[in-house]
């Protein structure tokens, strides 16, 4: 039985959080947690967690899971849940490591050879917009996603409308019918104000429309459906639970549910992720996180048959605006970071133990630095709160 003997957490550019975790055998786990806004809250969970965890047997990680998450009365919500996550997936990865084996054939063994992946594109111009898009499709994706330009009139948005619509069409008319195209309209639109969005997105073909209301208004995805005969419904970035998802799909009014790791954590990706399978419900992960959520979404992804597409960070533009030093990209912290780069669009299977990764440890503690991201304050012209 080998034991916990310590938990650290770093800060690292451009907003990532690392988690390691060494056991008194020597043998060392990596995870990682998000909501980087919330950065200090993250750090002193993961904090008084590990209180929990020193000296404990480490090969009991679902027991551990369940524990920190329901042992303290109060439960769930983001950073509770992030920090967990980190914890657990670090844990998976050590796992892993002592039993020479991926993480995937603990889990059954892999249903896959490769998973197909998508990029981000981004541009403050339509010209800008096409050229990012072009540079995706050059770099071998065969599906890209697009977010709106900013924040979204709650009533008579049709400015907003127009240009969304023709950003899209726009990248579509360069990037022709093969190539898959999603939009994220990030719960920017009001109820009102989507309505005649829907009407106008349906000539575009896409491959989905993502989390067209917060999760707070999700009874909304029923009007949507009726609305939305034809494009996929896609959601679920910003949920934890497996009972979260289950009710999602209970409704029957969304086709792709969208789990983050770092929120989930690796079992509980899993368990939706088979979930899904009985509803006939496809798994796109959310992931525009660093290198080890991407490795663990990736090993529930080869295990899962329902895992259909896995997002990637590769090259977002937030790893420019928040960088903090020349580093931000998840080759910076990993030695093998070939194995989460896609190849003419698709992720390759991970052979190496845990993880599957080679985390530059020398880079992670000389990268670790205090840094503050602010909340974008959107506001609407009248000065009220407008949706992020």
């Amino acid at each position: 039985m080998n034991k916990i003997t310590r938990i650290e957490t770093f800060t690292v550019p451009p907003r990532w959080i690392f988690v390691r975790v060494e056991t008194d055998d020597g043998t060392v786990g990596w995870g990682e947690a998000i909501v980087p806004k919330r950065k200090s809250g993250i750090v002193g969970t993961i904090s008084d967690l590990a209180q929990n965890l020193i000296g404990r047997d480490v090969s009991t990680i679902t027991h551990f899971a369940q524990s920190l998450r329901k042992g303290s009365f109060f439960r769930d919500g983001p950073v509770l849940s992030s920090a967990l996550a980190g914890i657990e997936i670090a844990l998976w990865d050590i796992k892993g490591k002592q039993l020479s084996a991926p993480i995937y054939e603990l889990k059954g063994g892999s249903v896959r050879d490769k998973i197909q992946s998508y990029g981000w594109i981004n541009g403050e111009t339509t010209d800008a917009l096409v050229a990012h898009a072009k540079k995706r499709v050059e770099q071998g994706f065969d599906a890209v996603k697009l977010t709106p330009k900013a924040s979204i009139a709650p009533l008579r948005a049709h400015e907003e409308i127009d240009d969304l619509c023709q950003r899209i069409s726009s990248v579509r008319d360069a990037l022709g019918a093969e190539i898959g195209i999603a939009v994220d309209l990030h719960g920017r639109f009001s109820r009102a104000s989507l309505k005649p969005l829907i009407k106008e997105l349906d000539a575009f073909s896409l491959m989905w429309i993502e989390e067209a209301f917060v999760p707070d208004y999700d009874e909304n995805l029923a009007h949507l459906a009726r609305a939305c005969p034809h494009i996929p419904i896609a959601t679920g970035e910003r949920l934890i639970t497996p009972g979260q998802f289950k009710r999602l799909m209970d409704a029957g009014t969304v086709d792709i549910v969208q789990p983050d790791i770092s929120l989930t954590g690796l079992s509980n990706l899993e368990m939706v992720a088979r979930l899904a399978e009985i509803y006939d419900v496809l798994v796109a992960p959310h992931s525009p996180n660093g290198p080890m959520c991407l490795a663990a979404s990736m090993q529930v992804g080869f295990s899962c048959p329902s895992v259909t597409i896995q997002e990637t960070s590769w090259g977002l533009d937030y790893k420019q605006s928040h960088k903090t030093s020349n580093k931000g990209e998840m080759s910076d912290y990993v030695l093998n970071s070939d194995v989460l780069m896609p190849v003419d669009g698709w992720l390759p299977q991970p052979k190496g133990p845990g993880l599957g990764l080679e985390v530059d440890e020398k880079a992670v503690r000389a990268a670790h630095a205090d840094w503050t991201i602010s909340d974008a304050n959107w506001a609407h012209p009248d000065g009220s709160f407008a949706e992020w």
